[in-house]
């Protein structure tokens, strides 16, 4: 569930450098570390410049188990505070898959400029992503392959072409990814992140995650709960949800999001749609199923229903671009049959070249971490029965969510998890989220607050996925207070 893009909001600064009061770990405990991990705690990494950047790479144990064994890389970027820093505060996109480095280099489109002032923005790429030793599963075909199997199968020939590519994805893991494939899960990841923390000299570990981000830092927040400092956890993603659960809650909100969408389509001028709600979604449904036997055709390839269906959903997390663009594109196919919108679209969201060449390897790591910590071992049968469910209160993508679990069933490598977070004695978590949030429904976060004691949690409500810095004063400036002086609201707070 990746975060994508955020858009900026920037926030008017204070006259000087904002100052922002540091907060130190809770007096809980002192952190008592391992003697084995005690020379990748106080190691002192290369720091160079990099454009605008400070980076460095900073050396984990591949197996926390053996930490004299094999090591990892990770990648680490440092954009320095503008003003006086009190401290790091590490930030993370989502994904799993997403570059947490990149992000940090966007870090003036990803808060505000009084948290800019105030903090080195601090990303690092989680094992396995991006820049820290990438797990490689597909080749680029290969990968063509899994996002564009058709994952509603009309005919049993459909349906093996399914499980062939499930299997396929898990045997090439296991071929070419071997040594990674059972230390890339979110609980490694966490312990990574306090290394990293010490390394750069920080008593409190200071976070900003979202999406998938706010997993991984619960789960650090449950392992190191000593040293949590400010942490906001934004576009909530449960711990103690299993693939199912995710995938059919994903389905029933993508779902009413689709109508949202429909609906703002229908009052702006270029929708491809005529009617109510119920007319367009009936028209857009027509199309696709056409799509199954006669896809559109543009340099070589076909817009099937699989394909344009996947580009519809990966449209849907962020109303104020996403809108405005899908609906450019579903007019150029529907009303001019040329897809190649449609194509661009899709091609953003899952980091695909022009040439066909995939530019990072978010795929691959999308599923590595995903079906290590959600481990998936339907039969046939059951993945059957639940795609038939589930096309009741989500016809749209109900089916091909279900088929989807595929991918995680006899995965190669097994991992640590953690599936209830409690943070004894952590300092107070911040929680946001919107109301209709499609990757990360709101429900969530209101499972994960009701474990938390102590946290607050903050509604937008409104359709994003998300919700720092999407558009909401109300939002950012409660997000602010909290990371710049550590104030939380005095209760959950509803942002209109």
């Amino acid at each position: 569930m990746a975060a994508g893009a955020v858009a900026a909001v920037l926030l008017t600064a204070c006259t000087g450098a904002t100052v922002a009061a540091p907060l130190p770990p809770s007096p809980a405990a002192s952190v008592a570390t391992d003697p084995a991990l005690a020379d990748y705690y106080s190691q002192q990494p290369a720091w160079v410049d990099c454009g605008d950047a400070q980076c460095a790479h900073v050396e984990v144990p591949l197996d926390y188990s053996d930490p004299q064994g094999d090591t990892v890389s990770l990648a680490v970027t440092r954009l320095p505070a503008r003003g006086t820093a009190v401290g790091s505060l590490f930030v993370n996109p989502g994904g799993p898959g997403g570059s947490a480095t990149e992000y940090a280099r966007a870090a003036d489109s990803v808060v505000s400029d009084a948290i800019r002032d105030a903090y080195d923005i601090v990303g690092v790429d989680p094992r396995g992503v991006a820049t820290s030793d990438p797990v490689r599963c597909l080749t680029d075909a290969e990968t063509d392959q899994l996002l564009t199997v058709d994952g509603t199968p009309d005919s049993p020939e459909e349906e093996q072409a399914l499980f062939d590519t499930a299997a396929l994805l898990a045997r090439e893991c296991e071929r070419n990814a071997a040594r990674l494939l059972p230390h890339v899960g979110t609980v490694d990841a966490a312990r990574d992140l306090d290394i990293v923390r010490a390394v750069l000299g920080d008593s409190a570990f200071n976070y900003l995650g979202k999406s998938y981000g706010t997993l991984l830092g619960a789960t650090y927040a449950e392992l190191f709960p000593e040293t949590v400092g400010r942490m906001v956890l934004d576009g909530v993603l449960a711990p103690n949800l299993d693939f199912e659960q995710t995938s059919h809650g994903q389905a029933v909100e993508f779902e009413k999001v689709l109508r949202d969408f429909l609906r703002d389509c229908l009052a702006n001028d270029g929708c491809p749609f005529t009617g109510t709600v119920d007319d367009a979604y009936a028209r857009l449904a027509a199309w696709l199923q056409g799509l199954d036997g006669k896809p559109l055709t543009a340099d070589g390839r076909d817009l099937t229903e699989a394909v344009a269906a996947y580009a519809i959903l990966a449209n849907l997390y962020f109303p104020h671009y996403d809108y405005p663009s899908l609906r450019s594109a579903l007019d150029a196919a529907i009303a001019q049959g040329d897809p190649n919108e449609l194509f661009e679209l899709l091609d953003a969201r899952i980091s695909r070249g022009p040439d066909g060449h995939y530019l990072d390897n978010s795929t691959d790591a999308y599923y590595a971490v995903t079906c290590l910590d959600r481990p998936y071992a339907g039969s046939d049968e059951h993945v059957r029965e639940l795609a038939q469910q589930w096309a009741a209160d989500s016809p749209m993508f109900g089916e091909s969510l279900a088929w989807g679990m595929l991918s995680c069933r006899g995965w190669p490598a097994s991992g640590e998890r953690i599936t209830d977070v409690t943070a004894p004695g952590a300092n107070p978590i911040l929680l946001v989220n919107a109301t209709l949030d499609p990757a990360t429904p709101h429900p969530w976060a209101e499972a994960l607050h009701a474990r938390l004691a102590g946290s607050r949690l903050i509604t937008w409500d409104a359709v994003n996925h998300t919700a720092y810095g999407e558009g909401s004063s109300c939002v950012d400036e409660g997000v602010d207070a909290y990371l710049l002086d550590g104030t939380l609201p005095q209760a959950d707070l509803t942002c209109k």
